[in-house]
């Protein structure tokens, strides 16, 4: 079970490690710890901030104030600082927009949830120029098993317009070396997408420090 704010060594609480380790050595918890400030007399900072990052994957860059407001102890002030710290971070490093040479080249934009203790499975939605246009979590799952259907992966990509996807998804085990099921979705995947003429361009399996590419491999 994940400790409270109260519970960690002052040097391990989000903001104080952020100004000892800088920002990229916090989680996307422990940053949006550090935007809300605090919690709520029910609900602890870090447990709050874990529930926004989980709605937060799911809607991507589409997330709202009306979504944000939803939790106790998220007023317009905190869902308004979260906002404009993510259209910042945009602006700058431009998920949406980028442009994808090889489908490795979306590693950088998906790197953060290599730290998941779930299997994260994730849909990047591709425009006709090869940009970004949304990355959405699709599913959730348990240590070694992400369950994800095609109409799942394709639905979002429908309403985006997109030519093309690339799935991905962390391996919390370790390795990334494709299992049984691994192979099978993607084939499954890849036919759906002929049906409704949006190529599945990869599969990407990824940890902390390395990537398995579909593609590359020559199994796509």
């Amino acid at each position: 079970m994940s400790k409270t704010i109260h519970q960690m060594p002052e040097a391990d609480r989000p903001r104080e490690k952020l100004l000892r380790k800088g920002a990229a050595a916090l989680s996307d918890r422990e940053l949006l710890a550090v935007l809300l400030g605090k919690g709520t007399p029910g609900m602890d900072v870090m447990t709050l901030a874990g529930k926004l990052a989980r709605l937060i994957d799911e809607k991507g860059l589409e997330v709202t104030a009306e979504d944000l407001t939803q939790f106790a102890g998220v007023g317009d002030a905190k869902a308004t600082l979260i906002l404009a710290a993510i259209e910042f971070a945009r602006r700058r490093i431009k998920p949406e927009g980028a442009k994808i040479i090889t489908p490795a080249d979306l590693l950088p934009h998906i790197r953060h949830y290599a730290d998941r203790k779930q299997e994260h499975f994730l849909c990047a939605s591709i425009n006709g120029a090869n940009e970004i246009l949304n990355i959405r979590v699709v599913s959730i799952g348990l240590i070694d098993r992400s369950p994800v259907h095609p109409r799942e992966v394709f639905a979002d990509a429908l309403s985006d317009r997109a030519s093309a996807v690339i799935v991905a998804h962390n391996h919390p085990s370790g390795s990334v070396e494709p299992s049984q099921s691994d192979i099978n979705i993607t084939a499954q995947l890849k036919a759906a997408g002929e049906i409704v003429g949006i190529e599945l361009l990869d599969h990407i399996i990824f940890n902390r420090t390395g990537y398995f590419s579909f593609l590359e491999a020559g199994r796509l």
